[in-house]
């Protein structure tokens, strides 16, 4: 099992040693902007090293709203994305589920993500996995709950989508995580990654804040369940920098052996 993290884009290969991580996560563009991501210095040797790689979309791409001064920038960036991390040899690219606006059919967004990998697979289709993650909160979120999540599959699942099962997420939106994997899979079919992240806050809080996995509102052994029962490769996005991730890393190589 490949367990690695999340870190800052400017040496992911130095951050993966640090952590002694198989894998590292990075942006590659303001996860907060709209700017397009440029090629990478060190994009031969992402691509030859034995890290693997995943790239996380900018939180600010929701090609879900029919709002089209976002949802048009919203697809090209997520393209864009797409494009990019392709050429590092990225295993997938991560992209938050988004959300409709406040009044808004919900089903307008389900088929808002339909038309975005329709139009991906017109221009040749994405060069690697795309991975819709889990969200922690809003009510009008496409990705959420998962009474939600298999509306949006069924808009979707013909196009080979991945999912990203983030345990932060998931708790934060009221999600019960005993039996998570086998609910997951019996609407997505699969789960291509774990982001694997305890929480500062309650049950259902809908707060976003992650924590380490020895610390937090999550069981840590309920976090260790969800890794082994999905079998899938794990990034920690947890907080404390190189010595706070390479804690988690060895805290989950230990407890899965």
């Amino acid at each position: 099992m490949r367990i690695g993290a999340h870190v800052d884009p400017a040496d992911p290969l130095a951050a993966a040693t640090d952590r002694r991580a198989d894998a590292v996560q990075f942006f590659l563009a303001d996860p907060q902007g709209w700017q397009a991501p440029k090629s990478r210095d060190d994009a031969d040797e992402l691509r030859a090293s034995d890290v693997d790689v995943y790239v996380h979309a900018p939180y600010v791409i929701n090609v879900a709203t029919s709002n089209n001064r976002i949802r048009i920038p919203s697809r090209k960036l997520l393209v864009g994305h797409a494009a990019a991390a392709g050429a590092i040899a990225a295993k997938g690219l991560i992209v938050h589920g988004g959300h409709v606006n406040r009044g808004d059919d919900p089903a307008v967004g389900f088929d808002n993500w339909r038309k975005t990998f329709a139009y991906a697979r017109e221009q040749g289709g994405f060069p690697l996995p795309v991975l819709i993650e889990n969200t922690a909160g809003g009510d009008n979120a496409c990705a959420r709950r998962f009474d939600a999540l298999a509306r949006l599959w069924d808009a979707v699942g013909e196009f080979d989508v991945g999912f990203c099962l983030d345990t932060c997420h998931a708790h934060a939106a009221g999600e019960d995580l005993l039996g998570i994997v086998d609910r997951v899979k019996a609407i997505t079919g699969r789960i291509d990654l774990i982001h694997a992240n305890g929480s500062k806050d309650g049950f259902g809080s809908g707060r976003d804040r992650h924590d380490n996995l020895q610390n937090g509102e999550i069981d840590p052994a309920a976090i260790v369940a969800i890794v082994r029962a999905a079998d899938a490769p794990v990034i920690v996005e947890t907080p404390g920098g190189s010595t706070g991730q390479a804690a988690d890393i060895a805290y989950l190589r230990g407890q899965l052996g």
